[in-house]
């Protein structure tokens, strides 16, 4: 309640993550013993599911929406963050997750639900009446995949089914790239389409803890691209998240670091992430898991690269000034470049290793993430922004600024 209280004097509001999907690898015995709270009807990737629609579910359910009642009302969070609620499974006539929701916004009319969810579902954010869960807001990691294997050329994992600038250009109309479509990462077709939701429901990021803990050396984006993958995050319409100490230029890795006490559970999850990893760390060795040195070399160090500090502090001040959503966007597959307008804005972005113009009606060049951009002109004499490679630029029209 005290940091609660602390963060609003200062003008700040707290959203909390909380997970109702799983519990530690050590917790399921403990709980267990209070209940039925898990079932092997359903299972989830850290073990079995918890009991939301199985015999004995009920006080289960009760616990959970206590639990949402009581962060909200009592402690005075300002929201929710549900982690990973595809894990949910619920077959009831009612989804505990629309319960959830609806709870939350009854004990504090303005508090937010934001749902974590891998289903590239519209229904997350739809209203109850029409079958959905009623999040507020739902993350889309597809807007962050597309982003960073433009900006890396990384395709492991996760990332195999992206690398195209027309994929992107895609997310920031609407960020759920997989709407339907196939995927060869889960080897079926994928996901919904979202159009007529407002992108400001979907958040995006070029960096979570996700994105960053569960690389196999928890590295983040290279310096050379963090400006770039400012003006991305922060040009589109949906609602950016910044991960801790992006926005100044944090180099400290985020590793994947536990602290399990069991001896057997310890050895599970050193052997688990070099298993996951085998042949994807670059012949580096995986970081020990329960190593002091994993945990101290992900501190932040708190050095400041001072130029990207101020992009984006000025990032943040124009998004206000940008209204509209997504009214065009053009690319060009080869050339590696995409230009994104809203309204009398217009984000231009070069992914390529060399030097490009980008075709741009002409304005004046608001920010850049790199000195170098300027005014040119295309092979065909049309007004383009000059760009070195890997960087990009915020246009305006003239009097707009």
């Amino acid at each position: 309640v005290r940091f609660v209280d602390a963060a609003h004097e200062r003008g700040l509001a707290v959203l909390l993550d909380v997970v109702f999907n799983h519990v530690g690898p050590t917790g399921d015995t403990l709980l267990g013993a209070f209940g039925p709270f898990f079932t092997d009807r359903h299972q989830t990737p850290w073990g079995p599911a918890i009991n939301v629609d199985g015999p004995g579910s009920d006080p289960v359910r009760r616990t959970i929406l206590q639990s949402v009642e009581w962060w909200v009302r009592d402690v005075g969070v300002d929201g929710l963050r549900v982690d990973a609620c595809h894990a949910i499974v619920d077959q009831s006539a009612r989804h505990v997750l629309a319960e959830l929701t609806d709870r939350v916004h009854a004990v504090r009319p303005g508090a937010v639900a934001v749902a974590e969810s891998g289903l590239n579902d519209p229904r997350v954010v739809g209203s109850e009446r029409v079958g959905g869960w009623g999040f507020d807001a739902d993350w889309a990691d597809d807007f962050h995949h597309a982003l960073r294997t433009l900006l890396t050329d990384d395709r492991g994992g996760w990332l195999v089914d992206f690398g195209d600038v027309a994929q992107l250009a895609k997310a920031f109309d609407r960020p759920l790239v997989h709407d339907g479509t196939w995927s060869g990462y889960r080897d079926r077709t994928f996901g919904a389409s979202a159009a007529g939701v407002d992108p400001a429901r979907f958040v995006v990021f070029s960096q979570n803890h996700d994105q960053v803990g569960n690389r196999p050396a928890g590295d983040r984006l290279r310096s050379d691209v963090r400006p770039l993958a400012a003006l991305c995050t922060l040009f589109s319409p949906s609602t950016p998240l910044l991960f801790m100490g992006e926005e100044y230029g944090e180099l400290a890795p985020f590793q994947f670091f536990t602290d399990h006490r069991d001896p057997f559970i310890a050895d599970a999850t050193r052997d688990g992430r070099r298993a996951e990893f085998a042949g994807l760390a670059d012949g580096g060795e995986v970081p020990d898991p329960q190593a002091r040195s994993t945990f101290e070399v992900s501190r932040l160090s708190r050095a400041a690269d001072g130029e990207l500090q101020a992009l984006y502090r000025r990032l943040i001040e124009l998004r206000p000034r940008i209204g509209s959503a997504t009214t065009a966007t053009a690319f060009d597959e080869a050339a590696r470049w995409l230009r994104v307008e809203r309204g009398a804005w217009r984000l231009v972005a070069n992914f390529s290793d060399r030097s490009t113009s980008v075709p741009c009606r002409p304005g004046t060049i608001e920010i850049a993430s790199h000195p170098a951009a300027r005014w040119a002109q295309t092979a065909s004499g049309d007004p383009a922004v000059a760009l070195p490679a890997r960087s990009g630029a915020i246009v305006v029209d003239e009097g707009v600024a």
